[in-house]
């Protein structure tokens, strides 16, 4: 059983109507120019003061932007926005296939696109990649270090899975980790670079099921942090996405999304556009930002939110080692939940 929650976190998770639903609702819908889908993500307006008015043309005029992940999802859709800039990014993932399919995209929306298939599971191959990237383009202005890998599986069906946690951390720790050792040096000494770091709304709320996701995006995060103490003074910027869940091939075998509200891989390229434009040091939907902050007043509270998130949205049949068939039934309440906590995943 549940334990029982204090009256305003069940209001909060019944209600889909109550006005903390109303406001987080309006909080995340889209806002900027007409078709815009950029969601709020905090005004930043220090960013813009710093780096004036500017467009993604001017943003990637002459940069070689790497994208990790590349070839599909949000790595894609933010690769075709850059192309359609007339900018040039190079595409890095595992299948040259899929790689190139990418690659045409990005020329038929006006943009140069290059391929480097890399297994980022494996670090010689990443070093090798490196060492390619500096040897064909002489620099990376922009790394994304798009590339992840997600498990959604609760703790007491992982007591035998130390595996989930070493393949979560390589991908999302060790193979980012292991290009900025390779590529900061370079940034440093021109005095200009950018690492955009895409990260996880995760790390803000912390939700169950996704220890092993979090904690390899949070080590990334809190390095990045002191990387960029350490090289402020030397040109050097590093950005941390908080992305919220978006409807990728990462999320589609937990059927239970089906059902979630979600931003498309095209949203998404939005934040990661506006990155590279502004250079701010974080992004993150104000639902997240809020969370952390409530997680630093009063964590017990926030605990119990969670724990009714964990109740709320059992693992999936595929987590259990079963398949899965069809999207599992959500209770009205579940329902409800996912909206207030538009973005979450649970």
């Amino acid at each position: 059983m549940a334990p029982r929650l204090p009256r305003i976190v069940k209001d909060l998770a019944s209600s889909a109507t109550s006005p903390v639903s109303t406001v987080t609702r309006l909080a995340n819908t889209p806002m900027g120019n007409p078709g815009s889908h950029r969601p709020v993500y905090g005004i930043h307006l220090l960013d813009r003061v710093v780096n004036g008015h500017r467009s993604l043309e001017d943003a990637v005029r002459d940069k070689i932007i790497v994208i990790t992940g590349g070839s599909s999802g949000i790595g894609l859709a933010t690769a075709e926005r850059i192309g359609s800039a007339g900018g040039t990014v190079v595409l890095v993932a595992r299948g040259k296939e899929k790689l190139d399919e990418a690659a045409d995209l990005v020329r038929a929306a006006g943009g140069t696109a290059h391929v480097h298939p890399t297994d980022l599971s494996d670090l010689e191959a990443i070093d090798a990649l490196a060492d390619e990237l500096l040897d064909t383009y002489g620099r990376v202005d922009v790394l994304v270090n798009n590339a992840g890998r997600s498990i959604r599986r609760s703790i007491a069906l992982s007591y035998d899975r130390f595996h989930d946690f070493e393949r979560t951390m390589q991908l999302n720790y060790f193979a980012p980790l292991r290009l900025i050792l390779k590529l900061l040096p370079g940034m440093r000494e021109r005095g200009d670079g950018h690492v955009i770091n895409v990260s996880s709304i995760g790390v803000q709320t912390k939700v169950p099921r996704f220890g092993a996701y979090i904690a390899s995006k949070a080590a990334l995060d809190t390095l990045s942090d002191a990387i960029q103490a350490e090289s402020h003074d030397d040109g050097v910027r590093f950005t941390t996405v908080h992305m919220p869940l978006v409807r990728t091939p990462m999320i589609a075998p937990t059927t239970l999304y089906k059902r979630f509200p979600t931003l498309t891989p095209e949203q998404a390229a939005d934040v990661l556009t506006h990155a590279i434009i502004y250079r701010p040091r974080r992004l993150g939907s104000p639902i997240g930002h809020i969370a952390a902050l409530a997680d630093a007043l009063n964590p017990q509270l926030v605990d119990m939110v969670r724990n009714r998130g964990y109740h709320l949205f059992p693992d999936s049949k595929a987590a259990k080692g079963l398949g899965e068939d069809r999207p599992p039934e959500i209770s009205r309440t579940g329902e409800a939940f996912a909206r207030v906590t538009r973005g979450i995943h649970w």
